[in-house]
């Protein structure tokens, strides 16, 4: 309760600051907050009733009229009702508000109830093109109800480029099939493209529909992408026929993420059994030694290294040069960097193991001349390289040229921005993000960076991540890396025994300040905890739990993810950058690659883990950490202060540690993160 209060605080601060640029007086304006405060806690309790339906949101109605969100009420009751309300109730609801999210939900809603009452009468009353293929099949039924026949250009041929559709359209497509409109031909250019997007499913399905030969075929497809041992398993007994050996290179492609030796076995069988092409020899030759590569096999660089050309691509050459790294084999660096083409030799990255790699060789002027050029970037990278040549680091803030005094002309320019900061300040993010989406749909740089730092006054600090992403706006460091003092992370950060710079950057790697972040694995909240891992978290600490949904509480978030950081740093002697890896990939992935690799430096190792997601999350949380540091204090800790070796023990820097001094170069064009 307590945050929320403070927040407030803070937003009025901030309006009333922008009130007073633009000339309006605090005391009228003051009343008008009151007033708003009171709109929106009524409007809290409205939506609750909304929610259950009926009419009793109206028992609020008399103080909201006028209020930017109370469209949203009488649509959330109706959808609630959707199966007992009439055509007209709908259609008076969409002729007041025909523009706005809530219409367009509802219709939505209700075209699904009369396609499921198969109304298709009033379905197409109320339907409109546009709204997704489910709805556009549910279209072409109501064409069929009425009794006129499909045509494949006109009706189906959009929709048959997709990999995969939703359920709605399976009686169009039964019944474009029983009018013989889905040929061999369609059929196969389907099974086609949803083979290339690894949609097995759609596969099978589709093989229904053709003769039995083919049908056959086109099973084999589909066993390749949903069970590619198997399919290697029977591909010995295939014919070497066209679709066979489509299946079986599909087959061995797929196997060797799984195991790589099995396939490759498999592969010295099976090329003496098709004539497979040369595309399907580079892509199954490709993923071999690619697979290869990241198991760090003896010969994984022999093995990139040869590939065709027909078969190099940006990957294979990147995993050439990570196999040398491995092996410390300083010139196979060398080698392997000059294959790479031009835009990525100049990767900070490889401009890094390039002088690495320089240095090794004797070469160290050049070397030093690398270093020195990429210390002028505000990167992971840059801020080693600057470490390594003892020179200050290059963040050099900007902020964006916004004229606060143009807040209210926006505002009222722009109802659904006013829509969205309402939604965000009754906490309903989702909604809010749709109505900021849409308002500022095709408006100009100077626009949104107005609206980002509207938002970003008001406490909502993932516009402005998400707004400035690219050129000189990624300096606005202050915006873009947001301090939220409510939310207690530095006291909480303090409290596990973890630096707050460091958590800083993992929770601004983690959700991009998206309080109700939700990840496809389910991890929830600022710093995306699994709703176990929390509960046993707050058990072992003793912090309190209430269920999954309370980790959208950034409080709550925030100290029982400081917690789980406390604890994977624990299990790595308290290296921050092993356990920013442990957060991103597991801890028993962790020391499966130390006990490969574990005598690595610590730039080494990070660049020779074998999952990409992981090495970038590790570089972005360390160079956040480094961002957060100098926002919190002025002078941040050297990166190298944060990447102890392996094995050697890691305590959070006290008040007399040595920090770097920032700088910005007088002429610069450093990338910044």
């Amino acid at each position: 309760m307590f945050a929320h209060v403070v927040r407030r605080c803070r937003v009025w601060f901030a309006v009333s600051s922008l009130l007073l640029a633009a000339g309006l007086p605090i005391a009228a304006s003051g009343q008008a907050a009151a007033s708003l405060d009171a709109q929106r806690a009524a409007f809290k309790q409205a939506w609750a009733a909304a929610k259950q339906g009926g009419d009793g949101w109206r028992t609020y109605a008399p103080q909201l009229r006028g209020y930017a969100l109370y469209p949203y009420l009488q649509a959330a009751a109706l959808e609630h009702d959707i199966a007992s309300v009439d055509d007209a109730t709908v259609q008076a609801y969409l002729t007041q508000y025909p523009d706005l999210i809530p219409a367009q939900d509802l219709r939505r809603t209700y075209l699904r109830e009369l396609a499921s009452r198969q109304d298709w009468a009033g379905f197409r009353t109320f339907y409109q093109s546009g709204l997704g293929d489910a709805f556009t099949c549910y279209a072409l039924e109501a064409t069929l109800a009425a009794g006129a026949p499909l045509d494949f250009d006109r009706d189906l041929a959009a929709l048959w480029a997709k990999p995969e559709l939703p359920g709605a359209c399976d009686p169009v497509l039964q019944a474009a099939h029983a009018q013989g409109l889905l040929t061999d031909t369609h059929l196969w250019a389907r099974i086609d493209r949803a083979a290339s997007a690894g949609k097995g499913g759609t596969v099978a399905a589709l093989a229904a529909w053709l003769p039995s030969a083919q049908a056959e075929e086109a099973q084999r497809i589909a066993l390749a992408l949903r069970d590619p041992n198997a399919a290697v398993t029977a591909a010995a007994s295939w014919p070497d026929t066209l679709r066979a050996r489509q299946a079986a290179a599909i087959a061995l492609e797929r196997a060797a993420r799984r195991n790589v030796d099995a396939a490759d076995a498999a592969w010295q069988r099976l090329q003496l059994n098709f004539r497979f092409s040369q595309a399907q020899r580079d892509d199954i030759t490709r993923a071999l030694a690619l697979f290869h590569a990241t198991d760090f096999e003896p010969d994984a660089g022999a093995q990139l290294a040869a590939l065709p050309a027909s078969a190099q691509t940006d990957a294979t050459r990147e995993w050439r040069a990570r196999v040398a790294l491995a092996a410390q084999d300083w010139p196979g660096v060398l080698a392997a960097i000059a294959a790479m083409p031009a835009n990525l030799q100049q990767d900070g990255e490889w401009r890094w193991f390039r002088a690495r790699a320089l240095r090794a060789t004797n070469h160290p002027v050049q070397a030093r001349d690398l270093v020195t050029a990429l210390a002028g970037e505000a990167t992971y990278y840059g801020f080693l390289a600057a470490d390594q040549v003892q020179q200050p680091y290059a963040i050099c803030p900007q902020t964006p040229p916004v004229d606060a005094s143009q807040a209210p002309a926006l505002l009222g320019q722009m109802p659904g921005l006013d829509r969205a900061f309402e939604l965000y300040a009754v906490d309903l993010p989702q909604l809010a993000r749709r109505e900021w989406n849409r308002a500022l749909d095709g408006s100009d740089a100077s626009t949104r960076a107005l609206a980002a730092e509207l938002a970003n006054q008001r406490g909502w600090f993932d516009r402005a991540v998400f707004t400035f992403t690219s050129g000189k706006a990624l300096r606005y460091y202050t915006l873009r890396f947001p301090l939220a003092a409510e939310d207690g992370l530095v006291a909480q950060a303090r409290q596990a025994g973890v630096a707050p710079a460091w958590a800083y950057g993992i929770l601004r790697s983690e959700s991009a300040w998206v309080t109700d972040a939700r990840s496809g694995a389910d991890a929830r909240g600022l710093m995306q905890l699994l709703p176990a891992t929390a509960a046993r978290v707050a058990q072992q600490n003793g912090l309190p739990w209430a269920g999954g949904d309370s980790l959208y509480v950034p409080t709550v978030n925030i100290a029982l993810g400081t917690r789980h950081l406390a604890e994977l740093a624990a299990r790595f002697n308290g290296s921050p950058w092993l356990a920013s890896a442990a957060y991103n990939a597991g801890a028993a992935k962790v020391e499966q690659w130390l006990a490969a690799r574990g005598t690595l430096s610590p730039d080494l190792f990070v660049a020779t883990i074998p999952y990409k997601e992981t090495r970038e999350y590790v570089a972005r949380v360390m160079a956040f950490s480094v961002i957060y540091d100098w926002r919190l204090h002025g002078n941040p800790l050297p990166m190298s202060a944060r990447m102890p070796a392996i094995g050697q023990a890691y305590t959070p820097p006290g008040a007399d540690a040595t920090r770097k001094t920032v700088a910005c170069p007088a002429a610069t064009t450093a990338s910044t993160p």
